[in-house]
């Protein structure tokens, strides 16, 4: 617990070295003896220190009591009041830890919403007080912290769901534990944060387009040629050889202007020829595909072919409303949450109330590997599920789904004709994307267009951590 209230005060120090009066929020548990040991340290470093508390503090036990008694003999300790205001310069988070299990409710919901609507900076201890640590669900309110310094060992829900909205920078301290604690611990979940995780392999210098990947994408129906673009360009600048698209006759003319690389074939009546079937890889299908009768039929076919693919969007829509997700172990199917819940029969926020359950059950059902989007994307087939640790706000926007399913496409047709994983295809193109609209967003939370990540792809690539 001294550990953990210094690793605070260095986050804080380190963030906030100018300020000079700190309020400490303590509720129950160790989440607020760690917070009582912050506020005798910060004091002792020469900081004006407040601390608030929601609870008697003479109810707390073990660690957490003895630290409110070191407090107890160097400052003083105030109950909650109904008219609270926050009034300092940061405010630490101790008031709910990791065990949290009922809804966030009255004077606490109450304080809470207080300190969001405060704009005062929040060092959130361990979590963020109302988020639920396995899903990233806010359990009826939750602190939304400017840095959040967490111990031990990193949570699940911080990564996924609000959990990144409500966390802020996250810092990690394990408070010194020896190595043999964590091997005794198995884990539930990987976080890809590091690009030694999914690095591509580097390309012989004799290779050419045909040994590169053959992609075949099937979409864009009336007024969508825009999908089928976008997937097209983002599967070129991915390392495909070879890209193919199958559109509406209408629209051959438009994807030839804006992608003059791929060769583009028209579909009048949900028709693809047998022989550009047999050259593909990979196929991409439901970017822009609609639900006519063109789109069924289109979809269908490349269902009954041999060939694996990536279904998104349009396409996923029509596999549920037929109940028919069945597909084979190279398939990938890249639900949000909305195309997710039709795929289950749920609610939205089903899936949104346990990301990772919905992953699992997606898994067993349709046999595929599971990408369910969304913030903290969750990739699942066998064994753990793995979390992105990239992309932000602005990626929200019309056109991004096309761009990922043209790079897992791309790096699936790739490690087809190299006889590889699709594990780590899958893995690679949701890291890559979400690492290039991070880049393409320069910190910017709004205006990011999918086009723009296309153009930074080769430089996610690129880049390498230290």
């Amino acid at each position: 617990m001294r550990r953990a209230g210094q690793a605070v005060l260095d986050a804080l120090l380190a963030h906030y070295a100018d300020a000079r009066t700190i309020l400490v929020l303590c509720g129950a548990g160790n989440n607020a003896g760690d917070g009582y040991v912050l506020a005798r340290l910060a004091q002792a470093h020469g900081l004006d220190v407040r601390v608030v508390s929601m609870i008697d503090p003479g109810k707390l036990q073990g660690d957490a009591s003895q630290a409110w008694q070191h407090w107890q003999e160097c400052g003083e300790t105030f109950p909650y009041q109904k008219e609270f205001t926050a009034d300092a310069e940061v405010i630490i988070d101790a008031l709910l830890g990791t065990g949290l299990t009922r809804e966030v409710e009255d004077d606490w919901k109450q304080l809470i919403n207080t300190v969001n609507q405060s704009g005062i900076p929040v060092i959130s201890v361990d979590i963020p007080s109302g988020l639920n640590a396995d899903t990233g669900v806010i359990s009826g309110a939750a602190i939304n912290a400017n840095h959040t310094v967490t111990f031990i060992g990193l949570k699940k829900g911080m990564f996924t769901g609000s959990g990144k909205a409500c966390c802020g920078e996250i810092s990690f301290d394990d408070l010194g534990l020896p190595v043999e604690v964590y091997e005794s611990v198995e884990q539930d979940a990987e976080l890809l944060c590091h690009s030694s995780q999914w690095a591509l392999s580097p390309r012989r210098h004799d290779i050419h387009k045909g040994k590169n990947g053959h992609v075949l994408i099937v979409g864009g129906n009336y007024g969508m040629p825009g999908s089928v673009i976008l997937a097209a360009r983002a599967a070129l600048r991915s390392g495909s050889g070879l890209v193919s698209v199958v559109t509406r006759n209408e629209h051959i003319n438009a994807v030839v202007a804006a992608c003059p690389e791929c060769m583009v074939h028209g579909s009048a009546n949900g028709e693809i020829d047998p022989g550009l079937l047999e050259k593909a890889d990979y196929i991409a299908v439901g970017c822009g595909l609609g639900s006519d009768a063109w789109a069924q039929r289109l979809l269908y076919l490349v269902l009954d072919s041999t060939i694996p693919l990536v279904v998104d969007a349009d396409a996923l829509n029509l596999m549920a409303a037929r109940d028919h997700l069945s597909l084979t172990e190279e398939c990938v199917i890249t639900p949000h949450p909305g195309e997710a819940s039709r795929c289950l029969n749920v609610r939205k926020r089903d899936i949104q109330y346990d990301r990772f359950q919905a992953t699992q059950v997606l898994r067993q059902k349709c046999n595929a590997h599971v990408v369910l989007k969304g913030s903290g994307t969750i990739i699942q087939h066998n064994g753990l599920p793995q979390v992105c640790a990239f992309g932000n706000p602005a990626m929200a926007t019309a056109g991004m789904g096309d761009v990922l399913t043209g790079m897992i496409a791309s790096l699936a047709a790739q490690q087809i004709v190299m006889a590889g994983d699709i594990s780590k295809a899958v893995m690679a193109a949701v890291c890559l994307h979400a690492r290039a609209g991070d880049m393409a967003a320069c910190g910017d939370d709004r205006g990011l267009m999918a086009t723009d990540v296309i153009e930074y792809i080769r430089a996610a690539a690129r880049y390498r951590e230290e």
